[in-house]
C-alpha cells in the first residue's frame, strides 16, 4: 500500500536512482545478502528508492531463511497444490476447490495464467468474466490459501502453445529470447498489474511469484542460459508492481538462475521433479533407480541459503491421445507413490512443496496442446468432477497434517540417505532429520520399488540414550511400496514423545488435555514411549502391552480391526462410538491408533482467526479434530454454537475428539442443528443423516434432436467469396513455404479448432493424383473432397502430427472448374520447452501439395477457421472455444439456435456419407439445492471401428472432443455452472464422418458420477452464456 500510487503509474525502477540496501531474510535483524534489484525487494528491508515522489518503503511480510518462508513473521510450510482457474470456467466453483485443498492440510496453491486466453489478438488484453482473476484471489483469501502466481509468459502446462497466443506464429522473433521481449510487454504489464493488486502487501493472498517457466534447456545456436534475458522478464513484472519474492522452477536441479549466479538470479531457487515420468501404459511398473537420492546434496551446492523448494513435484501424469486413460495414471501415481516419493522429499527438508496437479480440470474449448485430450484429470487427488473419493486424497491429508503439526520439521537439518543406517538391515534406507533434540527418521526400502515386507529394528539416539525399537516385541515391518516417518523426542504440547514407530496424523493441546493421533497399517506392530505416569488402564480392546523401562512408559500394540482404548494418569479418559477404529488411546496425552483406512475419516479444522490472519494457516490457530467421513470443510465457534460445514455421501457418525469447548450447547452441520451428546472434556458425538435426493436425468437419445449439414462447402452451389484469400506469398513463420502462397492457418489469424481450405482450379484433363501434406498436431484428422466426392481421409493416430497422402482422382473434363475442399482438425499448437527452437511455431494447415498435370500456382486457395479469426466473436467464452465448422461460424453451437426448420434426426442415427452433421437439442434440469451431483456425457465406443470425430457443446462451451478411432476418452464431465441445474440446457454435437460409409454415435448418455449432500455454502452461478444471435459477415 505504501508504495502504490506513484510507483505503479510510472516509475520504472531502472530509471530510478537506487541507493544501496541490505536484504534481510529470515528473522528480523538477520541480514544474509545484498539484493540485486534493491528497489523492489519484498523482504525485511528499507528499500531506498529515490524518485520524484521521494523514498518508497516496502514491507517485511514475506521473508525467508535457509529453512523456510516466513509470512507476517511466522515461519510457515508452503505445502501447495497446483490448480488452474482457466481449466474450470465456473468462477463460483473455485472456492469449492480451494476448500477441498485446504481440507487436505495444504497451505497454498500454485496457479498458471494462460496468455493465449487473455491476449488472443496482439495488443488486446482482456481478463473479464470467466477469465477474471479477482474472484480467484477472493476465493483463495476466503479459504485461507496462499498463492504462488505463475503467469509465464511461457507456462508449458500441456496447453496449446504452452500458453503462447497463436499470433506469435506470425512473428520473426525467436521465442524465449531477448528478440521477443517487446511482444510480451503488453501481457506482462497487464497481468502483472492484476496480480500485483492481489499481493499480500495489498491484503491479498499472493506471496510468491514465478516469472518464466522451466527455463532449463536451449537450442545450440542461442545464448543459454541468458541471464540478461531472464532478468528482463523479471523486470517487466517488477515494473508492473510485483514485489513479492521471485521463485524459479528449473525443470531439473541444474542451478540455473539460483541466487548468486549473476544477472537474472531469483530470490528463491526451486526445481521440478517427475521421477516416475508419464508411462501410464505400465501402471504397476516403478523403474529401478527412479527414487531421487541426490536432491539434498544438489541443494547445498546450488542454493544453500534459501528454503529447499520443489515447485512442481509429481502429483499425477498427463495422458496422450490414444493413451491408456487417466485411470491408469491414477494407478501409477497412487497413494503408494505419495507414501514413498513424498516422504522421500521430506527427507531432503523440503518446505516449499507444490504438487502438480492437485486439481487438473478440463481442456475445454480447444485450450489443450496436441499431446492431450479434453480431460486434464491428471490422476490428481481431486478428480476432474471435483470429487474426493480417491485414496490418494486421504493419504495426502495424512502427510500434510503431520508436517503442519510438526514445527520442528521446518528447521530440521537432513542427514544423508543411507542403506542400513539406524536399522539392522541393508534392505532399508533411512534418512535422519535433526531439529534440536527432536529427530525424524524417514525409512523406505533400499530397493524403493520392492514389493516385499521387510522386518527391521530401529536403533536411534534419544534424550534417554540409545534405544533399539521395539522394546516389547521383536521387529517392526515395512511393507512393499511403503515408507514411514518415525520420530524421537517429539514435542507434543510440552510433553516429550520419546519415540513412536507409528506415524503421527496430528496432535492438539487443549485446556484440559492433549490429543495425539497415531496410525499404522493393518496387522503391523507398533510402539511408542512417553514419560512414566502413575498408572495405565485399558478401557477397551485387547493385546496392548505396557511397561516402564528407564522411566519411560512403553506401549506396544498390534494394529487390528477392533478399537483399543487406554487411559494413563489420573482423571483422563476417552470414549468411542462403534466405529472401525483399530486403536484409540487417551491419557494426559490422548492418543489414537487407527488403521490407515480409518484414519482417512479424520479431519483437522482450524477456526478462523482475527484479521489479517482469517482462515490462513498459523501455528496459533485453535483447531478441532473431527471424524466425519467424506469431507469436512470448515469449523467456527460463536456463543456456544459449534458450526461445521462439510459433505457426506451416506449417513455419517460424527465424533469431535478434540477441541469442542465445555460450553458448547449447539452443534450445526451445514447450518442445520443436529442432535449431539453433551460435551465432555472436549468430546462430542452426533450423527448426520444422508437424505437421498430425487432428481431426473434426461435420456439423451429420447430427446428431439435436429440437425443441419455443417459441411455445405462441398456442395455445388456453395459460395466462398466471403472467405479470406490465402494469398500471402511469404510468411514470418520459420517453417519455410513449400507452396506459392501460405496455407498456414495462423498467417490468416486462425489459431484454433477446425480449419477449412478450398482450392479452385480449372481442369485440363491430365489430373490423376493429388499429393497433400497437412499438419494439425498429434491425433489430427483430415478429409479431402473434390467437389462433393470424398477423395480420402486421414483418421489420425496418437503419434503423427502431420501426414502425406496421395489421393487418386477421377477423370476430369478439361475446361471445367473444380474445387478441392480440405477439412482439417487442428489439435492445438506445440509447446515450446526448449529455448529458441520455436516448436510452438510448427504451423497448422497445408504444408505442401501437388496436383498432377498442374503447377502449384494453378490452384487458388481460400481459407477459414473460426469466424473473425483473432477478432473472435464470442468474447464470453474466449478466443479458442470455437473452430471453423460452418455451424460454428454461424454460432449455432450457442444456446437457442434457429433450429426450428432443421431436419429431425439423432446423432445415434448418424450420417450416411462422409461429411459433417451438426445436431442440437435441449433439456431441462431441476436438481435439489444442497447437493453436489457431478454430471458427465458418456459416449459408447462403437463395437465396429468407425472413423469419426465429435465435438460436444454445452450451453455454447465446447466441453468434449471425442475421436472414436483414437480415444481413450469416452466420458466428458461438465460442471454445474456450465450446465444449468435449475433450467434449460442447450446441447450441440458435431459429427464428422471421415469414411465414405458415414458414421453414427452408438449411444450418448448423461450420467451422475456422484451424489453428495454438500455444505458448499455458495450458490453455483452460471458462467456467462450468451445465446445465438445472427452474426454479421457469417459465411
Amino acid at each position: 500500500m505504501l508504495w502504490a500510487t506513484s510507483l505503479v503509474v510510472g516509475l520504472f525502477w531502472l530509471s530510478l536512482c537506487l541507493l544501496e540496501c541490505q536484504a534481510i531474510a529470515g528473522k528480523p535483524g538477520q541480514s544474509i545478502k545484498p539484493y540485486k534489484r534493491d528497489a523492489l525487494q519484498d523482504i525485511v528491508c528499507i528499500v531506498c528508492v529515490k524518485g520524484g515522489s521521494g523514498t518508497f518503503f516496502l514491507t517485511d511480510q514475506v521473508t525467508w531463511d535457509e529453512h523456510s518462508l516466513f509470512v507476517r513473521g511466522e515461519r510457515i510450510l508452503f505445502y501447495s497444490g497446483e490448480f488452474h482457474p482457466f481449466r474450470l470456467p465456473v468462477p463460483s466453483l473455485w472456492f469449492d476447490v480451494f476448500q477441498k485443498i485446504k481440507a487436505i492440510g495444504y497451505t497454498g496453491v500454485s496457479f498458471y495464467v494462460d496468455w493465449a486466453l487473455l491476449e488472443g489478438k496482439q495488443g488486446s488484453f482482456t481478463a473479464q468474466g470467466i477469465f477474471a482473476l479477482d474472484p480467484f484471489f477472493q476465493a483463495a483469501s476466503s479459504a485461507g490459501i496462499y498463492l504462488l502466481a505463475r503467469p509465464g509468459p511461457y507456462i508449458n502446462a500441456e496447453v496449446s502453445g504452452g500458453g503462447y497466443p497463436g499470433w506469435l506464429q506470425r512473428t520473426k522473433a525467436r521465442l524465449r529470447t531477448p528478440e521477443y521481449l517487446n511482444l510480451t510487454e503488453n501481457y506482462a504489464k497487464s497481468i502483472g498489474a492484476v496480480i500485483a493488486k492481489a499481493q499480500i502487501t495489498n491484503g491479498g493472498p499472493v506471496i510468491l511469484f514465478q516469472a518464466e517457466n522451466e527455463y532449463s534447456q536451449g537450442a545450440d545456436d542461442v545464448v543459454f542460459p541468458d541471464g540478461a534475458y531472464f532478468e528482463a522478464v523479471e523486470d517487466q513484472f517488477r515494473a508492473a508492481g510485483i514485489v513479492v519474492p521471485f521463485i524459479s522452477n528449473d525443470a531439473r536441479p541444474q542451478g540455473y538462475n539460483a541466487p548468486g549466479t549473476g544477472n537474472g538470479s531469483v530470490d528463491i531457487y526451486g526445481h521440478d521433479g517427475y521421477p516416475l515420468g508419464f508411462d501410464c501404459a505400465n501402471p504397476y511398473t516403478w523403474p529401478d533407480g527412479a527414487l531421487p537420492t541426490e536432491y539434498r546434496a544438489l541443494h547445498l551446492q546450488q542454493s544453500p541459503m534459501t528454503p529447499y523448494s520443489l515447485v512442481e513435484f509429481q502429483g499425477g501424469s498427463f495422458d496422450p491421445w490414444g493413451g491408456s486413460s487417466f485411470a491408469n495414471c491414477l494407478t501409477l501415481l497412487n497413494e503408494e507413490f505419495e507414501r514413498v516419493f513424498y516422504k522421500n522429499d521430506f527427507s531432503f527438508g523440503v518446505t516449499i512443496f507444490n504438487i502438480y496437479m492437485t486439481f487438473g480440470g478440463t481442456n475445454w474449448g480447444n485450450l489443450g496442446h496436441p499431446g492431450g485430450y479434453t480431460s486434464y484429470d491428471y490422476g490428481a487427488v481431486i478428480a476432474e468432477d471435483r470429487t474426493v473419493f480417491r485414496e490418494k486424497y486421504s493419504e495426502a491429508k495424512l502427510e500434510a497434517n503431520f508436517l503442519k503439526a510438526s514445527p520442528a520439521y521446518l528447521t530440521a537439518v537432513p542427514g544423508e540417505y543411507s542403506n542400513g543406517s539406524f536399522v539392522n538391515t541393508k534392505a532399508i534406507a533411512t534418512t535422519q532429520l535433526l531439529s534440536g533434540q527432536s529427530a525424524f527418521y524417514v525409512v523406505r526400502h533400499a530397493a524403493y520399488n520392492s514389493l516385499e515386507s521387510t522386518t527391521y529394528r530401529l536403533d536411534v539416539p534419544t534424550s534417554r540414550g540409545n534405544i533399539s525399537i521395539p522394546q516389547l516385541s521383536s521387529t517392526l515391518t515395512l511393507n512393499g511400496r511403503d515408507s514411514k516417518i518415525h520420530v524421537t523426542d517429539y514435542d507434543v504440547g510440552g510433553i516429550d514423545l520419546l519415540y513412536s514407530s507409528a506415524e503421527i496424523f496430528t496432535w492438539k493441546k487443549y485446556t484440559t488435555r492433549t490429543v495425539l493421533v497415531l496410525f499404522g497399517g493393518l496387522n503391523e506392530t507398533h510402539e511408542a514411549a512417553f514419560p512414566a505416569h502413575s498408572g495405565i488402564s485399558v478401557i477397551e480392546g485387547i493385546d496392548i502391552q505396557s511397561r516402564i523401562i528407564n522411566d519411560a512408559l512403553v506401549i506396544n500394540w498390534q494394529v487390528a480391526s477392533e478399537r483399543k482404548i487406554i487411559k494413563v494418569g489420573a482423571n483422563l479418559f476417552v470414549y468411542l462410538l462403534s466405529m472401525r477404529l483399530s486403536v484409540y488411546l487417551v491419557f494426559d496425552i490422548a492418543k489414537t491408533w487407527l488403521d490407515r483406512n480409518e484414519v482417512y475419516n479424520y479431519w483437522v479444522l482450524d477456526l478462523p482467526g482475527q484479521s489479517p490472519q482469517g482462515n490462513f494457516t498459523t501455528p496459533m490457530a485453535y483447531s478441532i479434530i473431527v471424524k466425519a467421513g467424506y469431507l469436512l470443510r470448515t469449523a467456527s465457534l460463536s456463543n456456544g454454537v459449534l458450526a461445521l460445514t462439510g459433505d457426506i455421501n451416506e449417513t455419517t457418525p460424527v465424533e469431535i475428539i478434540g477441541g469442542a469447548p465445555i460450553n458448547c450447547s449447539t452443534l450445526l452441520f451445514n447450518g442445520r442443528k443436529i442432535d449431539m451428546s453433551a460435551p465432555f472434556d472436549g468430546v462430542i458425538t452426533s450423527n448426520i443423516n444422508f437424505d437421498r435426493p430425487n432428481f431426473i436425468l434426461p435420456n439423451l437419445t429420447d430427446l428431439d434432436w435436429r440437425y443441419i449439414d455443417s459441411l455445405p462447402e462441398i456442395t455445388a452451389l456453395y459460395d466462398d467469396s466471403g472467405w479470406p484469400d490465402a494469398s500471402l506469398a511469404s510468411t514470418n513463420n520459420p517453417n519455410n513455404l513449400s507452396t506459392p502462397t501460405s496455407l498456414y492457418g495462423s498467417d490468416y489469424g486462425f489459431y484454433t479448432g477446425n480449419l477449412l481450405f478450398r482450392g479452385h482450379f480449372m481442369a485440363n484433363g491430365n489430373e490423376s493424383t493429388l499429393l497433400l501434406q497437412s499438419q494439425g498436431g498429434e491425433a489430427f484428422g483430415v478429409s479431402v473432397f473434390l467437389n462433393d466426392t470424398l477423395l480420402g481421409s486421414w483418421p489420425g493416430n496418437g503419434t503423427d502430427a502431420d501426414y502425406n497422402q496421395t489421393l487418386d482422382l477421377p477423370s476430369l473434363n478439361a475446361g471445367e472448374p473444380f474445387v478441392i475442399t480440405v477439412l482439417q482438425d487442428s489439435m492445438g499448437f506445440d509447446e515450446n520447452q526448449e529455448v529458441g527452437n520455436d516448436e510452438m511455431k510448427d504451423p497448422r494447415g497445408i504444408l505442401k501439395y501437388d496436383l498432377s498435370g498442374h503447377d502449384q500456382s494453378d490452384i487458388n486457395w481460400k481459407v477459414t477457421g473460426n469466424l473473425g479469426g483473432e477478432d473472435y466473436k464470442d468474447l464470453a467464452r474466449g478466443p479458442l472455444n470455437e473452430g471453423g465448422l460452418y455451424a460454428e461460424r454461424q454460432g449455432y453451437h450457442l444456446p437457442n439456435p434457429p433450429s426450428r426448420d432443421w431436419s429431425f434426426s439423432k446423432p445415434t442415427n448418424g450420417i450416411e456419407n462422409a461429411g459433417v452433421r451438426f445436431y442440437t437439442t435441449n433439456f431441462d434440469l431441476d436438481f435439489p439445492m444442497g447437493y453436489d451431483i457431478p454430471l458427465s456425457f458418456h459416449f459408447t465406443n462403437s463395437s465396429v471401428v468407425s472413423n469419426y470425430r465429435a465435438q460436444l457443446y454445452v450451453n455454447g462451451y465446447q466441453f468434449g472432443k471425442y475421436v472414436n478411432n483414437i480415444g481413450p476418452q469416452i466420458s466428458f464431465p461438465v460442471p454445474e455452472g456450465i450446465l444449468d441445474y435449475h433450467g434449460t440446457n442447450y446441447v450441440a454435437l458435431s459429427l464428422w464422418a471421415l469414411d465414405q460409409g458415414g458414421a453414427r454415435i452408438e449411444d450418448l448418455e448423461l450420467v451422475a458420477t456422484a451424489v453428495v449432500q454438500s455444505g458448499y455454502e455458495r450458490p453455483v452461478e452460471l458462467s456467462p452464456m450468451p445465446g445465438y444471435l445472427p452474426r454479421d459477415g457469417a459465411y
